[in-house]
């Protein structure tokens, strides 16, 4: 699949499902102009420019160079149109470590919005990335890991069961699981965090149509490993056959969510 084009649909039709989750972590926090923000995995940008747009300075970091290209179209000043949001935006390709700036304060707040408790092996690797970037923040800086609720609560979860299904022949690190109740705390718990409360947001996926479905979960990275199992062909008329309980009487796509969110302090 062309990565500039999945990087399109998660930037168009995915990414916008998260947006309670965004918003109800900028309101908890109160991110404003005295908000210093490090976005991990920051994928196209959308919660950056949330931040910026409340007047935070943030730094995003992502390894997928096409979604930040797309960053870098929200969040970097064009000549012709003025800057996009009153917060000043600055966008590293690479790892954590390459955000360091030994002429700015640390930052006040580290996100990883991109959710957890879905694949096998992710709470680990978020755990590489946190010890790379938490000497970045400042002591009681507040880190906010984002992860599925419970399965129940998911309607997509029936959903993303397809991709379990199709990669069990590979028995993949990168398969689907359901969402464990204290993945968010575990990770925080090994990266030597203090938890500092949590909540649960609403996040449904709705979509114009199956075909737009079917592309925007496929932007998530939840189905490669089946896509390597068996072929986009059989993953796509598999997950288009799993989307047909969700759609509605006018062709649209609907799935109700709850996401869950966890802020930990800096010791």
């Amino acid at each position: 699949m062309d990565q500039y084009a999945r990087a399109r649909d998660w930037s168009e039709i995915q990414e916008r499902m998260l947006v309670p989750l965004y918003e109800a972590v900028c309101e908890r926090l109160e991110v404003g102009p005295a908000t210093r923000l490090l976005g991990l995995r920051c994928g196209s940008g959308l919660a950056l420019l949330m931040a910026a747009s409340r007047g935070a300075a943030v730094t995003g970091v992502d390894a997928c160079p096409e979604r930040l290209a797309l960053a870098r179209e929200r969040l970097l000043p064009d000549p012709a149109r003025g800057p996009r949001a009153r917060g000043a935006a600055r966008l590293v390709d690479g790892a954590p470590a390459d955000a360091a700036d030994p002429r700015t304060p640390a930052y006040t707040v580290v996100t990883v919005f991109e959710p957890i408790g879905c694949l096998a092996g992710d709470a680990e690797g978020l755990g590489e990335l946190l010890a790379d970037a938490l000497p970045l923040a400042g002591r009681g800086a507040a880190v906010v890991l984002a992860g599925w609720g419970p399965p129940e609560r998911c309607a997509t979860s029936s959903v993303l069961r397809v991709a379990t299904k199709l990669a069990d022949p590979l028995r993949s690190a990168g398969s689907w699981r359901p969402a464990r109740r204290d993945d968010l705390e575990e990770v925080a718990q090994r990266a030597g965090l203090k938890p500092d409360g949590s909540g649960r947001v609403a996040c449904p996926f709705g979509y114009a149509g199956l075909d737009s479905a079917v592309r925007g979960l496929l932007s998530t990275g939840l189905f490669d490993a089946a896509v390597a199992a068996t072929d986009r062909k059989q993953v796509d008329k598999e997950l288009t056959e799993a989307l047909h309980p969700h759609r509605r009487p006018d062709g649209t796509v609907w799935m109700p969510n709850v996401f869950r969110y966890l802020i930990a302090r800096v010791r």
